[in-house]
């Protein structure tokens, strides 16, 4: 087990829980709190070898009426209607040392990458009396790396649903989300071109072309609790198809993702707003 590396890997795991909002209550306006997450991931999406992390997080919850954070995201900043609205939508991937890692032997590491973009969300099914709501999210992630160097821009449109008391049992939340990955020739280098300075008898040199990026399949369940929160999820990634799969770089076309966090509350907000689902 790795020491903990900071935000990037936090950033990736909030991705990765997909909590979820409640149904019609009177909640804090605000809450705050922190805890821990195990997580266990691929050194990034193709590789053979993994990685896994104890990592602290944040728990910071904003119920504004106009700017929302929660674990997920920020929501309704820009705009928001009965049938959609336009958020904040943020990734990110950690670093890869590349002398950890056999199919990057030589080359230069892979530094830690943060993507920021919009997201247009629209409200495909919001079932009040089944507390289901389906989504259409289409968020555009332009990427920087630590060093704030423009690395290219994802596109990743993926169905979200949301299903609140699972099975009748109040307060477990269950998320899934799938979708296709799109990016352009300049990020999709980064993490699989292969130039000639770094070209071996095994990694002969590559570019990447930009486009299809592979597909992406999120479960999640957690539960709030008066004074802490619980969550898991587990990701199947699959790079069948992308258009950088004959990459040496690429070592495995699936990949599984899964972690575990435990948030506690310690503060909240003595004003109550009304949350919906």
């Amino acid at each position: 087990m790795k020491k903990p590396i900071g935000c990037s890997a936090i950033l990736f795991l909030a991705l990765g829980l997909i909590p979820l909002s409640c149904h019609a209550r009177d909640v804090p306006l605000w809450e705050a709190g922190a805890g821990v997450a195990i997580i266990d991931f691929p050194d990034y999406r193709g590789s053979d070898e993994r990685q896994a992390y104890v990592l602290p997080i944040p728990y910071v919850v904003y119920r504004g009426e106009f700017l929302k954070i929660d674990r997920e995201k920020v929501r309704g900043l820009f705009f928001k209607s009965d049938k959609a609205e336009l958020d904040v939508s943020l990734n990110g991937s950690v670093p890869v040392k590349s002398s950890s890692n056999r199919a990057r032997q030589g080359m230069p590491d892979l530094d830690p990458t943060l993507e920021v973009g919009p997201s247009l969300n629209l409200f495909l099914l919001h079932s009040e009396p089944e507390k289901i709501h389906l989504d259409l999210r289409l968020p555009v992630r332009p990427v920087i790396d630590i060093n704030a160097r423009y690395l290219g821009y994802m596109f990743q449109p993926k169905l979200n649903m949301d299903v609140r008391d699972i099975g009748g049992n109040a307060g477990w939340n269950l998320g899934l989300s799938a979708g296709p990955i799109f990016a352009d020739q300049r990020y999709h280098q980064y993490f699989y071109g292969v130039n000639p300075a770094y070209a071996a008898a095994t990694r002969p040199t590559y570019t990447a072309r930009g486009g299809y990026a592979g597909s992406q399949f999120i479960s999640a369940l957690s539960k709030r609790f008066p004074r802490y929160w619980v969550g898991g999820f587990v990701k199947w990634d699959t790079l069948h198809g992308a258009i950088f799969e004959d990459s040496p770089l690429i070592k495995r076309k699936q990949n599984f993702t899964a972690g575990f966090a435990v948030s506690w509350i310690f503060a909240e907000s003595k004003t109550l707003v009304q949350e919906e689902f």
